[in-house]
């Protein structure tokens, strides 16, 4: 057989990813309060694309001439009729309605202005005063009090170097190093920083914590003293090894842990460390006369618009290689526009799907969710199970039950110990809580005995099972439960 050079056609597909395309799943992924980011640095880059605040009349419209199929990125949506999932949907003649009470979460304090009835009270400015002294800002502030020169440069960094919980967590050899000062000098202007409010801050461990709050109460006598340097045993329940260490009887022993259980452990968390970020929920679930909808969080989001004007007028007698690079800007917000009303149509999606499947939950509590998997989800909304990973991520919704992320509604069942139905992980976690947290002090409850219960409820779960959902939220064994609670009286 001749070898020789030849020619084939063959036929094949293959997944391309655009850099559109990329970008398209990039925005899918992200929370509002990064959308809003990545949103502020499109509009830095491109002058075709104009915001208005997502309140916004439309009164700008006439600086986007899109089609009038396309609805603006972050304006409210709901369920349709076709999409209500309640049983009970109202009838044609349910007219009198209050529309106050059916519109959605406000976005700003200044959507309530107009809304409110001659006897409200208006907008409770109280609500946006400053945020508390930090714990460091309350310590500067005693610095200055107390020392001058040397002394309060000292003390400025020894604060600096105390933790949000009013530890210290340094070397007091090395602080002196490193500032030139004497090792004495540092000791006793820690020693000042110790007297300050709250008591307790500025200790190194949680034996001299404490020491210094039963010295500024007047209780640090020698069995107080003794006691504290031997919290493992209190945290033993050795008590009988402590009453012969301390040198006291049961009666005085008793009243030396109630005192220790008044200190706390960790002074500074009353004044809290760094702002906390609060969680800005992505979607809105409400029930209304119609059935559930679901709206998109459009306060904190700009609403884009193209403005072809701008860009006719630009255009108008430009260089060939400017007028390419309008025709690339243009091009570009028009896709910006149209993928980000893509998002909020998929987000919506999603979460429509989601309430339908935990309509229990949104009803009745946690105890009634159903074990939901991706998969589910994206059989019913024909999409990827990637899609649906996507768009739950990092999102979060709010309910009358309060602030969940989306990720909280998927999970694994437990079967039942009766026929073919199946409870949600999470409805089994909340039970073991509920029987913990309600126990008798007297009777602690054991990993076997949750088991048998749950199993006598109806629920097929392992002892083992019943360890790793307790120990997920936190609950110690049923030794660790008993001698806390004999501590606590």
């Amino acid at each position: 057989m001749a070898l020789g050079p030849r020619l084939d056609l063959r036929q094949s597909q293959s997944l391309v990813m655009t850099p559109q395309l990329q970008q398209a799943i990039k925005l899918l992924a992200l929370s509002n309060l990064e959308l809003e980011a990545y949103l502020a640095e499109a509009l830095e880059g491109n002058p075709l694309l104009d915001a208005t605040s997502g309140d916004s009349d439309g009164s700008a419209g006439d600086a986007n001439d899109n089609p009038g199929d396309d609805a603006p990125i972050t304006e409210a949506a709901s369920l349709d009729a076709d999409h209500a999932l309640s049983s009970d949907s109202g009838t044609a003649n349910d007219l009198d309605v209050d529309m106050t009470a059916e519109s959605f979460h406000h976005d700003s304090a200044s959507d309530n202005v107009g809304l409110s009835g001659s006897d409200s009270e208006g907008i409770d400015f109280d609500s946006f005063a400053g945020e508390d002294a930090t714990l460091h800002e309350h310590l500067l502030a005693q610095v200055g009090e107390r020392f001058s020169g040397l002394e309060a440069m000292i003390a400025e960094q020894l604060v600096a170097l105390i933790n949000e919980a009013g530890y210290l967590r340094a070397d007091l050899a090395e602080v002196a190093q490193r500032l030139g000062v004497p090792l004495a000098l540092v000791e006793s202007v820690l020693a000042g920083v110790q007297c300050f409010d709250p008591s307790g801050v500025g200790g190194r461990d949680l034996a001299e914590c404490i020491a210094i709050q039963a010295r500024e109460a007047d209780r640090y006598d020698p069995a107080m003293a003794t006691m504290i340097a031997h919290l493992d045993l209190v945290a033993k329940g050795a008590f009988p090894q402590l009453k012969r260490i301390c040198g006291v009887d049961d009666e005085d022993l008793a009243d030396m842990i109630r005192e220790l259980r008044g200190y706390d452990p960790k002074p500074g968390l009353k004044f809290g460390g760094d702002a906390s970020q609060a969680v800005v929920p992505d979607l809105y679930i409400r029930r209304t006369a119609q059935g559930w909808a679901v709206e998109i969080n459009s306060g904190t989001l700009p609403r884009l618009l193209v403005n072809r004007r701008y860009y006719t007028e630009l255009a108008t007698g430009a260089a060939a290689k400017s007028k390419a690079w309008l025709s690339e800007q243009l091009a570009s917000a028009n896709w910006l526009v149209r993928a980000l009303d893509q998002r909020q149509r998929t987000i919506i999606k999603v979460a429509s799907a989601i309430v339908k499947q935990q309509e229990g939950f949104f009803l009745h509590g946690v105890a009634h969710m159903r074990p939901m998997t991706l998969r589910q989800v994206a059989e019913e909304i024909g999409m990827h199970e990637s899609t649906v990973s996507r768009v739950t991520s990092n999102k979060y919704l709010s309910c009358a039950r309060g602030l969940f992320e989306l990720k909280y509604f998927f999970s694994s069942g437990i079967s039942a110990t009766e026929g073919d139905g199946a409870v949600s992980a999470e409805a089994v976690k909340s039970r073991i809580k509920a029987m913990i947290e309600g126990e008798d002090p007297k009777a602690i409850l054991s990993d076997e005995t949750i088991a048998q219960k749950l199993s006598a409820e109806g629920h097929d779960i392992a002892r083992r099972t019943v360890v790793k959902y307790r120990e997920a939220m936190g609950y110690g064994s049923s030794v660790q439960r008993r001698r806390q609670k004999a501590l606590a009286g």
